[in-house]
């Protein structure tokens, strides 16, 4: 029953986010566009100065994300859950789809280490990560609705708008990335014009398939942005095996909470950080039971994942001694 419970409030949280966004489309009181977005001079990632308006968005479809890079908590996710936006998108990044990560610590966010965020992300060419003068990186954070006072309570929303239509609104890339592709693609009226895309359906809407394995959508929604199960390290390490690498208590403790391992000085946690410089684990809000259900199905991937290999070892026999490194 458990995933069908998941499955309810993972609808809720859908339909209460389309409620709340469309009717915030945020072009209705007055124009965004030349004269609203700040086309001030900011630097990138790469350590060019360009005008923010002119240069990175004007006459472009834009996602727009606000991150800083000591953020430990909820900015990793949203940049990794951003990098499988940017999978799905594919060749239309950088050429229909320009994705823009905003900082709100210019202070202390220099070009060099956006780079290294960026790098840490595999990030592709059309993506900017954008720096500058503090005053100037305030007034266009502001402008985009991002006026917290602390780093802490910045907004994890995303801003999507395509500056040719005026079209704008916020979204969170929190939800189903599929959906959010298609709002991504949405933007653009030659795509719309092409494609009759199928109303959505709050059915097909969650973005957790039913599983029998509870703890496979939930790895889905929280693991999967950062971390494959043998198919190499992402932002994480590959969790192929780590269920035979490390003890199961600790491995409960580092889901549940991996900044109180860091500060106990966990050997293991703080070598983990060492090797995996630019993004931290955060924590995910996964209570000890959940973490059982993660480490249940990544001990059943990792089965499955033998099975095959073996299979294919069997068909093969000359060549078994590939399969065990």
């Amino acid at each position: 029953m458990r995933h069908i419970v998941l499955l309810a409030t993972a609808t809720a949280a859908v339909i209460a986010a389309a409620l709340l966004l469309p009717g915030s489309s945020l072009g209705q009181n007055r124009p965004w566009g030349e004269g609203y977005i700040p086309n001030l001079p900011v630097t990138t990632q790469d350590g060019k100065t360009v005008r923010f308006y002119d240069d990175l968005v004007k006459g472009k479809i834009v996602v727009i994300s606000f991150i800083y890079t000591s953020c430990t908590d909820i900015c990793p996710i949203t940049t990794a859950r951003l990098t499988q936006l940017e999978d799905k998108l594919g060749d239309v990044v950088g050429r229909d789809v320009f994705l823009l990560s905003m900082t709100v610590d210019p202070e202390r966010d220099t070009p060099q280490r956006l780079k290294d965020y960026a790098e840490a992300f595999h990030t592709g060419p059309g993506w900017s990560f954008v720096t500058g003068k503090p005053e100037d990186v305030r007034m266009i954070n502001f402008k985009f609705g991002e006026r917290s006072k602390l780093l802490s309570e910045h907004r994890n929303e995303i801003v999507l708008g395509n500056d040719l239509t005026g079209y704008w609104q916020r979204d969170s890339v929190f939800g189903d990335i599929d959906r959010l592709v298609m709002t991504v693609r949405s933007l653009d009226p030659k795509w719309t014009d092409q494609v009759r895309a199928p109303a959505p359906s709050t059915a097909s809407n969650t973005g957790l398939a039913v599983s029998p394995q509870p703890g496979q959508a939930l790895f889905k929604k929280v693991c999967a942005p950062c971390h494959t199960v043998g198919a190499g390290d992402r932002v994480g390490p590959d969790l192929r095996g780590v269920t035979a690498r490390r003890e199961r208590s600790w491995l409960s403790s580092y889901i549940q909470s991996p900044t109180r391992m860091r500060a106990q000085h966990d050997p293991d946690a703080l070598a983990l950080a060492e090797k995996y410089p630019a993004v931290r684990m955060p924590v995910l809000g996964v209570s000890a039971n959940d973490a059982g259900d993660l480490i249940a199905y990544l001990d059943a991937e990792e089965a499955r994942l033998n099975a095959t290999r073996d299979a294919s070892a069997q068909q093969t026999p000359h060549d078994h001694h590939h399969h065990h490194h």
